[in-house]
């Protein structure tokens, strides 16, 4: 259910029933609300006068009032304009909210904001309706608890860490094991992404675009991408823990692949991707018009990165070392 604050109505409810005598406790049943919730609001909200202490008690339109100037003050990012655009340029240069707010005072603002606040703002309305949520580390469209009740085992288990990967993979003396990753875009692209992968040994890269985000989408357009290959050549991929691979259990019945997730807040131990996405970020910029991109694009940009002779190859190109692999596989 969504969170709903107390209504002037309410609150004149309450001050009629408490000066009826009435309990906390009927005064709940009476507007539907948890009686923690008529609790906190009366200790909250009641107006004390130490010099006319007849006076005190719990007024409904004064409450209503000390709310919404509560309220107020909490939307620093809604009221001051030049703080609120310096956090959404910081936001969409990819720096998370405690960054920003750690950086006020360096960057030359006169007011500061905790990355609490920052938070709230990009999951409420305003921050929803220009969709900041995607320049966030995790990218989730929805706020987790701080203490989530569901157990975050339950998408990545802990089975499915890095640390449970075979340490041969590691080493990178296997042909068939692969990182991926999910290249965002700025907001004028709408929904529009690229997918990026690439095989842990040889270095060769895959990309395609995607025209959604939700995770159902991702896993099929990776299954059929990804299924072409030899079974032993697409062995495992190993991925962050964005909501976008949440969906990963559709791997091993579909195609036989393995999936393996990074430690929260850790990309380096998935470099190669992340090497990966900064070359191709030369030929697909933030500003990319992704959409207007055809397959046939996606793929020159491919070869382009794949008949590029790299040292730690032997200044082999990525495609050579891949058809090298395929070989020996047959």
């Amino acid at each position: 259910m969504a969170h709903t604050e107390l209504g002037l109505r309410e609150r004149r409810t309450i001050e009629d029933m408490l000066n009826a005598k009435m309990s906390v406790d009927k005064i709940a049943a009476e507007i539907g609300r948890h009686r923690s919730t008529v609790f906190r609001e009366i200790k909250r909200n009641k107006f004390v006068d130490d010099e006319l202490p007849k006076l005190n008690g719990y007024y409904g339109m004064t409450a209503q009032r000390s709310a919404m100037n509560r309220r107020g003050r909490r939307r620093k990012l809604v009221r001051f304009v030049d703080l609120r655009n310096h956090v959404i340029t910081q936001l969409e240069a990819g720096w998370s909210p405690e960054q920003i707010a750690g950086r006020l005072q360096y960057d030359g603002q006169p007011l500061r904001v905790s990355h609490e606040t920052i938070y709230a703002y990009v999951y409420g309305p305003d921050g929803q309706s220009e969709e900041l949520a995607r320049h966030l580390p995790h990218r989730r469209k929805k706020r987790q608890p701080r203490r989530r009740r569901t157990p975050r085992g339950l998408v990545f288990p802990p089975d499915r860490s890095i640390h449970e990967r075979p340490d041969y993979v590691k080493t990178r003396e296997t042909f068939g094991e692969w990182e991926g990753d999910l290249m965002i875009f700025e907001r004028a692209q709408g929904k529009t992404n690229v997918a990026s992968l690439v095989e842990r040994k040889t270095r060769f890269a895959v990309l395609f675009r995607n025209n959604d985000r939700s995770t159902t989408h991702l896993m099929n357009r990776l299954v059929t991408v990804m299924e072409p290959l030899p079974q032993p050549a697409r062995k495992s991929i190993t991925f962050d823990r964005g909501i976008e691979f949440r969906n990963w259990r559709k791997l091993k019945p579909g195609i036989g692949t393995e999936a393996w997730f990074c430690d929260p807040q850790a990309p380096w131990q998935k470099g190669s991707v992340e090497n990966l996405n900064k070359r191709a970020r030369r030929y697909l910029p933030r500003d990319a018009p992704v959409a207007a991109l055809s397959n046939r694009d996606m793929k020159s940009i491919c070869d382009r990165l794949n008949d590029t002779p790299r040292k730690c190859l032997g200044w082999r190109t990525p495609t050579e070392a891949f058809r090298e692999e395929l070989m020996k596989l047959r």
